[in-house]
């Protein structure tokens, strides 16, 4: 699997934003969010798009579904530092059969920091593939 979205930045271009803001903890010595940290705000971003949509994790698991990331990707495109307030856009870009991609638009203060594409899989929670559930196919559709 390759994910194959190139993730916009224009935030009108994506349906669903979650804010966050850098942690002094996230930064390295030169006062940069660790390339590292980015993940983590992709995550947040993700169960707060699923409970908006009615799905909250938990719930999904619950049903036997699991969602892991199976490759993602981020394109850093301005340093983002401690005490930003970070919106992290995100669009459900592409469903297939067992797997879908996100991307994520990360602004601070309106400007473009980095792109980024998650590509997960959906098992079952012995890692078996499963077909991806109605309601995700649903939410691709808009």
């Amino acid at each position: 699997m390759r994910a194959v979205h190139v993730p916009s930045t224009d935030p009108g271009a994506y349906g669903f934003c979650h804010r966050v803001r850098v942690r002094f903890a996230e930064t390295d010595a030169m006062g940069v969010v660790h390339h590292a940290a980015y993940l983590p705000y992709l995550e947040e971003a993700r169960v707060a798009f699923l409970r908006a949509a009615g799905h909250p994790y938990d719930a999904v698991r619950g049903a036997g579904v699991e969602l892991p990331v199976a490759e993602v990707s981020v394109r850093y495109l301005r340093p983002l530092r401690f005490d930003d307030e970070v919106d992290v856009h995100l669009e459900l870009a592409r469903v297939t059969r067992a797997s879908f991609e996100i991307g994520y638009l990360l602004t601070a203060g309106g400007v473009p920091c980095a792109t980024a594409v998650t590509l997960h899989a959906v098992t079952r929670a012995d890692g078996r593939p499963v077909r991806c559930p109605a309601w995700l196919i649903d939410l691709a559709a808009g």
